[in-house]
């Protein structure tokens, strides 16, 4: 594997061995990192790479498309059969070009959109003033409730009424409880507002059916396929059959130009996948490892945003115990435990450095981690915290971190570089 690489570009090779290296030894704890499967990264460096096209099945703008077409009409058909849905666009390149491709397709620059805060859970293309959604829209946020810290539903009510948005926009890369989907839906109707789901955390806990499904009740739901769907990197968007057409022009040539057919592909086969009992196993543990550590980190007295998780992701308040999340972020990242720092809700401590940090399990519970190894992580990330910039002591958690590593090796041992 990589034999011609080696060869002909040495220095990248030696890059490409080194991250290998370090995903090997290193328990990635990130909440939006998962393990693609072999036949995804076969897929993805596939001859597919070859084949340039616009368009889609049967309305290409390329000769040559009579085999691909095959492929991304399965891919679709498979996205729709596991969510549920009328209809599927599986090209946009991304989650942020999903979410790009909606907007074009129904709204006008300028509409107004109502968001979730990116300080309370929200992502960066639900109207943050750097990206584009905030730039082209009129993003009206809502937030977090102080004291439930749970979505506030009744001031997204109010100020849903009070300036009547185009669209509302729900779905969180920090929010780790589950989404009152058909309260948000009827709000949405009320006013006569398109409802958009952005799912991409928590799609592949939805294929499992151990979170509640939005697409009965959003108009349009949009996910990446890496996350909980551990697959592709790319995203997709779930729609009613009568956006289709809207939605269609939205990806091409709305948002963006040429399919990634090896990337369609290998999210073809992430969908089957998903609908695999194997898959809902996995699904399921990865919950059951993230409110284990949630107990496990409270019993060390670490404070949870919500107080726990439906999901695969923590939020934890350091606050309590005199750290910020850049602190600890990099402590950890120095014995082998890969986390982010994340903002609270209220936080007062500016992005670069936060009150918070982020952790998940999907990445972690891939490798065969269960129960019991949560109550190890737990320990270690309290062994962290109590000795920040101890070099001696954190050298010695880093060795047992390595331990922990190699009794659950990547990929089984089965995928290999050198």
């Amino acid at each position: 594997m990589l034999d011609k690489l080696k060869i002909s570009d040495s220095i990248l090779y030696e890059i490409l061995i080194e991250e290998f290296n370090r995903q090997k030894t290193c328990i990635e704890m990130i909440a939006s990192e998962s393990y693609a499967p072999i036949e995804v990264m076969e897929l993805q460096g596939s001859i597919l790479t070859n084949k340039t096209t616009e368009g889609f099945p049967g309305k290409r703008y390329h000769a040559g498309c009579n085999v691909v077409d095959k492929m991304e009409a399965l891919g679709i058909e498979r996205a729709k059969n596991l969510f549920g849905a009328e209809y599927a666009n599986i090209q946009p390149h991304s989650g942020s070009q999903a979410n790009q491709a909606v907007y074009q397709a129904v709204l006008k620059p300028g509409d107004t959109i109502l968001g979730l805060r990116l300080d309370q859970g929200g992502h960066l293309t639900h109207g943050n003033k750097a990206n584009f959604s905030g730039s082209i829209y009129n993003f009206i946020s809502y937030g977090i409730d102080r004291e439930t810290e749970l979505i506030d539903y009744d001031q997204l009510e109010e100020l849903a009424i009070k300036y009547r948005p185009r669209m509302i926009v729900t779905g969180g890369s920090a929010y780790p409880r589950f989404i009152d989907f058909k309260r948000i839906s009827d709000i949405a109707k009320s006013i006569d507002a398109y409802f958009l789901v952005d799912m991409a955390h928590v799609a592949g806990l939805v294929a499992a059916g151990i979170y509640p499904n939005p697409v009965k009740y959003a108009d349009f739901v949009t996910s990446t396929t890496t996350k909980t769907l551990c697959g592709a990197r790319g995203g997709f968007i779930l729609s009613r059959e009568k956006y289709a057409k809207e939605i269609d022009r939205g990806v091409f040539p709305g948002a963006q130009g040429s399919a990634h057919l090896h990337i369609m592909a290998a999210k073809a086969y992430t969908f089957k996948r998903a609908g695999t009992e194997e898959f809902r196993s996995l699904m399921k543990q990865i919950v059951k490892n993230a409110q284990k550590l949630g107990v496990v980190l409270k019993k060390h007295g670490f404070k949870l945003v919500s107080g726990g998780t439906d999901s695969h992701l923590l939020l934890v308040d350091l606050r309590g115990i005199g750290l910020t999340g850049k602190v600890l972020e990099e402590a950890l990242d120095y014995v082998g435990i890969t986390v982010n720092k994340n903002m609270i809700p209220y936080d007062t401590e500016k992005p670069t450095v936060t009150s918070g940090i982020r952790i998940g399990t999907t990445a972690f519970t891939i490798r065969g981690a269960v129960e019991k190894d949560m109550e190890e992580i737990g320990y270690i990330i309290k062994e962290v915290s109590n000795n920040i910039g101890n070099i001696d002591k954190l050298d010695i958690i880093r060795k047992r971190v390595m331990e922990l590593g190699n009794r659950l090796p990547l990929y089984n041992g089965e995928y290999d570089l050198s």
